[in-house]
């Protein structure tokens, strides 16, 4: 296992992903900065973090906000102010179809996935430039990948999500920071780790998720003749609940 001791920030971290995450990072960071929502939530995680043998400290902060944004800022700039792994996990979405969502829906939804993590990474990436190396890790989804009935929004924010990780990373490609897409399915944290130790462009994980991912790459209209045949379940599916559904494999912010 990589020595690396970190100085990490955490979005995320109390859902199901960010937690296993926490508690897999605990012994590689120097320090871990857990960002999310529910402070109570966040001290249980802290306290776990801390019995794992790690050194974390908690903000309770909604990254859709300039204030929350800013108080993330506030807390990694303290503490000896050193950034060299941020750890973009908060996100969120539904399955539904698309007439079944209001817009307030849609707009919650990229803003969560999207914009939130732009605008945290912009503010905390002065202090990620002044490190030897440090690392930006955009946790997606294979629907990233992939444009699958039932997640247009949450497909569209990925897909963006992993367009702004390309961009960004040709940007920063002559400087200490190397950035990641990482669209995880099983065995998160351990993948994590594994790619903080080989770091890659992108590390799309899951099977036969993957292979259907890059189909659609190479032969996009074999994967929608597969996908016709399949949507009548899945608009049942999708339009059998009487809400739209929050996706189970989503994190939380």
């Amino acid at each position: 296992m990589s020595s690396a001791r970190y100085q990490a920030v955490l979005t995320g971290a109390t859902g199901g992903i960010g937690r296993a995450m926490a508690l897999r990072l605990a012994s590689l960071c120097e320090s871990l900065l857990l960002v999310g929502r529910d402070a109570a939530a966040l001290a249980v995680l802290a306290r776990d973090v801390e019995a794992a043998g790690g050194h974390p400290r908690a903000v309770a902060a909604d990254l859709t906000m300039v204030s929350g944004r800013d108080a993330v800022l506030r807390a990694a700039s303290g503490a000896g102010g050193g950034v060299d792994l941020l750890v973009n996990n908060a996100g969120t979405g539904e399955f539904a179809w698309l007439a079944d969502q209001d817009d307030a829906s849609l707009e919650r939804i990229v803003r969560v996935n999207v914009l939130a993590p732009m605008q945290l990474t912009r503010r905390l990436l002065p202090l990620m430039l002044k490190q030897p190396t440090a690392r930006i890790v955009n946790v997606g989804s294979i629907f990233g990948y992939l444009g699958y009935p039932g997640h247009a929004a949450y497909c569209a924010s990925k897909f963006a999500l992993r367009g702004f990780s390309e961009a960004l990373r040709r940007e920063l490609a002559d400087g200490p920071v190397q950035v990641t897409y990482f669209a995880p399915r099983e065995s998160v944290a351990g993948a994590l780790v594994a790619l903080l130790e080989k770091p890659a462009a992108e590390r799309p994980l899951g099977m036969p998720e993957r292979l259907f991912a890059w189909l659609n790459q190479v032969t996009p209209r074999l994967v929608d003749r597969a996908l016709l045949r399949q949507l009548p379940v899945i608009r049942r599916y999708a339009r059998g609940h009487a809400n739209p559904q929050p996706l189970t494999q989503g994190v939380k912010s």
